[in-house]
């Protein structure tokens, strides 16, 4: 298979590269079962710098040896039980791979490993990326459309409810608003990018359908070819009485924490962060008001005041604000129904 079969296909990947490799950047189908640790492979690398390879080679087997060389191929094997079609993947499909790749074979297991590896899968998501630029190739020569609307009028329920939708938020794990934080933290920028990438791959029709977002999701950017789409993408409006949005936004980031687990206090203080992070554009009065309102809520129950009070201050002002410059772009506008009638049409 070639590389961008593999990443459509969601193939599952035994990355063989160390955890720190790891860390800055994978693929969603991969798992992680090293050959070497970090500091194995920081010892191996300085010996191959100052004695050559076969030293480092030599040096290599002998950390990865008898019991821990038998866990390892232990690790590797065991995921093989459990996924049979993975394959194998260092950083240049090289070395590491034809290792494990032969010692896999002396246990009476085999597995294909990724030709060019981790940089050849990488350069794929980098390719498809790019290619955005240049909607004149077949594979790039998608219908962008752009699904937007205030704060709480639940743009992403349908989003992940459209085949020809991509939840961006979901890749990024982030809400795409001060408060849009979550628990597991957001992935590595070269993760994000990759699993952006293979759902291009994996879409089907010609109509693509993304939700309204910035160029940050939090700490991550959209790549720029990606973003030059939605700047241009007809625009379809979504609307929805500010009670329902109040509601929605409630039972998202007050209802749905809670019924998770989160304590009261720990929510408390997650949301006062966020409020804290914009009293600048709310100004003293505006901020102190509606952190009052955050406190009594914690006390009364009555969270629709301060969701209130930010969506008047401070989401509606900048909506309207952000909308003028697409005003000219808007193809449909209506309420949830109609909308999601309207884009599955298209």
């Amino acid at each position: 298979m070639t590389p961008a079969d593999l990443l459509r296909n969601q193939v599952p990947l035994i990355d063989l590269r160390s955890p720190g490799e790891f860390a800055k950047g994978a693929f969603p189908a991969a798992v992680n079962l090293p050959l070497l640790t970090d500091d194995e492979r920081q010892e191996v690398g300085t010996l191959y710098k100052r004695r050559g390879r076969a030293a480092a080679i030599r040096r290599g087997h002998a950390l990865v040896s008898g019991e821990v060389r038998n866990a390892r191929i232990h690790a590797w094997t065991a995921f093989l039980d459990d996924h049979p079609d993975a394959w194998l993947c260092c950083w240049r499909g090289g070395l590491r791979s034809a290792i494990v790749q032969s010692w896999l074979r002396d246990a009476g297991w085999a597995a294909p490993r990724v030709a060019g590896g981790y940089k050849a899968l990488r350069r794929t998501c980098i390719d498809v990326l790019d290619a955005l630029a240049e909607p004149a190739k077949p594979h790039a020569a998608k219908r962008w459309l752009m699904l937007s609307g205030r704060t709480g009028v639940g743009k992403t329920v349908i989003i992940q409810s459209l085949p020809q939708g991509v939840d961006l938020e979901s890749l990024a794990k982030h809400r795409g608003s001060a408060f849009g934080g979550r628990d597991q933290g957001q992935p590595p920028p070269i993760a994000f990018e990759n699993a952006l990438a293979i759902k291009y791959l994996q879409h089907r029709g010609r109509t693509l359908i993304v939700e309204d977002e910035s160029r940050n999701i939090g700490r991550l950017s959209l790549p720029e070819a990606w973003f030059a789409q939605m700047r241009q993408a007809a625009v379809v409006l979504l609307e929805a009485p500010m009670e329902a949005r109040i509601e929605h936004i409630r039972t998202e980031y007050v209802d749905a924490p809670l019924a998770e687990g989160l304590s009261p206090v720990a929510l408390q203080e997650r949301l006062q962060a966020s409020l804290d992070r914009i009293r600048k554009r709310l100004g003293g009065k505006r901020h102190q008001q509606a952190g009052a309102a955050l406190t009594a809520a914690f006390r009364d129950g009555r969270h629709e005041r301060w969701i209130g009070l930010l969506l008047a201050y401070y989401y509606d002002p900048m909506y309207d604000y952000q909308l003028k410059a697409k005003r000219q772009r808007v193809i449909f506008t209506g309420e949830r129904s109609e909308v999601a009638e309207f884009l599955r049409a298209q």
